[in-house]
C-alpha cells in the first residue's frame, strides 16, 4: 500500500475550534462560539509566553547604536531578549567582532554614577514595557522638521524625565526635558527621531505629543565615535493573534495536539457540560504541554567553565 507521499497537515482555525468543542462535550454553533474560542486561543497564548521559550518565535535583529544615544525602541511584540552582543566595526565585515554586553537590572542602571560617559557599551538595561500610548495633554509649540533633535512642547509636566513619544505616525525618543521659562517653551532635548522603523517627519504647531510605553533598551557606556557599533540580539516575540477562520495558526505542527488540548480545557471552562471534564481536560493539556515543549528546546552540547577568582593579600 503506498503513502500519501506529503507531510504538510495542518488545521485552520475553525477545525481548531471545532475539535476543542468536541473534547469539551460541545458543539460549534453559533458565530459567538467561534468568537469566544478565537479570545481563548489569544488568552492560551499569552500563558504559553509565560511558561518558557518558544523556538520558532526566535528572530535575530540589530540597532545601529549613534553616539551619546543611550536608548533604543525595541519592536512592541517582543517577549524577552535571549541573548546579545556589541558588534564593533559593524560597517567593516571583514574587521568587525562580536563581543559580550552584560545584561543589568534597573537597579544596577541606576547606581551607575555617569551615565552619559562614552565608550564601546558593555552592559545593558532592558525595560519591559507594554507599547501602550495615550493622550498627554500636550501638543507642539512650535512647527519641527524631520531633523529636529531639539523638540519644543506646550509642557513636559504630563512626561517623564526620559522615554518616547508619538506625534503623528512616528515615534521619537528622548533622553532629557527642559521645563518652560523665561517666555520659551518647554523642550524634549536629545531626541532621536524615527525610531523603531517610522519615518521622521514635519509637523506643525499644536499637533499632539502622545506618551508611549516603548519597548527599549539601555546601554552604557553610552556609544562612542570611535567605530560603528551594532547592538545584534535574539529575541522571543509574541505568538501572532488568532485570527479569522480561514487562518493557519502561528505554531510548528508538533505543538497542533497541545493546541486543541489547551483550548478544549480552556471552553470547558465556559460551556455547561464542560465542568464534568475539567479534570481529565486540564491533565491532558499539561501532558501534552510537557510533551511539546520538551521537543521544543535547543539540542546543542553544553559546556561549562569554572570563573577562577583572585584575591591579593594587602599589606
Amino acid at each position: 500500500m503506498a503513502t500519501s507521499g506529503t507531510a504538510t497537515f495542518n488545521i485552520d482555525l475553525n477545525e481548531i475550534v471545532e475539535e476543542a468543542f468536541e473534547r469539551a462535550g460541545a458543539e460549534l454553533r453559533t458565530g459567538y462560539d467561534l468568537r469566544t474560542a478565537r479570545r481563548s486561543l489569544n488568552l492560551l497564548f499569552a500563558d504559553w509566553a509565560n511558561r518558557g521559550v518558544n523556538m520558532w518565535t526566535f528572530e535575530q535583529n540589530a540597532i545601529t547604536l549613534s553616539q551619546g544615544q543611550p536608548t533604543y525602541a525595541l519592536p512592541n511584540d517582543t517577549v524577552d531578549l535571549l541573548d546579545h552582543v556589541i558588534r564593533t566595526n559593524a560597517n567593516q565585515p571583514s574587521n568587525q567582532a562580536d563581543l559580550t554586553i552584560t545584561r543589568i537590572s534597573v537597579s544596577t542602571y541606576a547606581t551607575i554614577p555617569n551615565k552619559l560617559i562614552q565608550g564601546r557599551p558593555i552592559q545593558v538595561w532592558v525595560q519591559r514595557l507594554g507599547g501602550t500610548t495615550g493622550p498627554t495633554g500636550v501638543t507642539l509649540a512650535e512647527p519641527i522638521t524631520d531633523t529636529t533633535t531639539t523638540i519644543p512642547v506646550s509642557s513636559v509636566a504630563n512626561l517623564p524625565l526620559a522615554g518616547f513619544v508619538t506625534v503623528g505616525t512616528e515615534l521619537i525618543g528622548y533622553n532629557e526635558t527642559q521645563v518652560a521659562s523665561g517666555g520659551n517653551p518647554a523642550y524634549l532635548l536629545n531626541c532621536t527621531r524615527g525610531q523603531a522603523n517610522t519615518t521622521a517627519s514635519s509637523y506643525f504647531s499644536g499637533a499632539a505629543v502622545k506618551l508611549t510605553q516603548q519597548q527599549s533598551i539601555t546601554v552604557w557606556p553610552t556609544p562612542d565615535a570611535g567605530t560603528t557599533y551594532q547592538f545584534v540580539y535574539w529575541r522571543m516575540r509574541r505568538i501572532q493573534n488568532a485570527d479569522t477562520g480561514v487562518n493557519d495558526m502561528d505554531i510548528p505542527f508538533r505543538f497542533l495536539p497541545c493546541l486543541v488540548a489547551g483550548l478544549a480545557y480552556y471552553i470547558a471552562l465556559k460551556v455547561p457540560d464542560g465542568i464534568n471534564r475539567l479534570g481529565i481536560l486540564k491533565e491532558q493539556y499539561d501532558e501534552a504541554w510537557d510533551t511539546a515543549a520538551g521537543e521544543d528546546r535547543d539540542k546543542a552540547a553544553v559546556r561549562f567553565v569554572p570563573r577562577q577568582y583572585f584575591i591579593a593579600s594587602g599589606a
